[in-house]
């Protein structure tokens, strides 16, 4: 009798250790879980709109079911450095580089009632965000596609990058 009740006991102590694990890890939407490339990233800024990174941009994002995401962004017109090192980039060489770019990696959740992705950015190569929070309005999100609004992107402006999934 001992040993049935030390039994119950030990596994109701397993099944709340086991919900208390599985409600203290975040929850990512199917919808967007996955790896997604870039389709398109329009700045909007005193009116006027443009492809943020450059026409024909190439990206890719991947939004992993624990919360983990990477995410990058190279335009498509970046200089070669005349040196053959990018240590030794010239000023415009690097400055170019900087404008036609984007990479950072954290975590992120997904508030379905607000309709809501935000990014806690680790580290970026903008630096200002390493350490920051970033939300995205979701404006879509179903099987092929992700598209979000950046309220102030990283180059001025309002953004909105649009993803279409890599992984079907």
């Amino acid at each position: 009798m001992r040993n049935g009740a030390l039994e119950r006991l030990s596994v109701t102590v397993w099944l709340a250790l086991c919900a208390a694990t599985c409600l203290s890890a975040p929850l990512q939407s199917a919808a967007v879980t996955g790896t997604w490339t870039l389709v398109s990233s329009v700045t909007e800024r005193d009116g006027k709109k443009s492809d943020q990174f450059g026409t024909g941009a190439k990206g890719m994002m991947s939004l992993d079911a624990q919360g983990h995401f990477m995410l990058t962004i190279i335009g498509p017109d970046l200089p070669k450095f005349a040196s053959g090192n990018r240590a030794s980039a010239t000023p415009e060489e690097s400055r170019m580089v900087v404008a036609g770019s984007i990479a950072m990696i954290g975590t992120y959740f997904v508030d379905a009632t607000t309709n809501t992705l935000t990014f806690h950015v680790e580290a970026a190569t903008f630096p200002n965000w390493n350490g920051t929070t970033q939300n995205r309005l979701i404006v879509t999100a179903n099987g092929d596609e992700l598209k979000y609004v950046t309220p102030t992107a990283s180059s001025g402006g309002v953004g909105t990058v649009t993803w279409k999934r890599a992984d079907r």
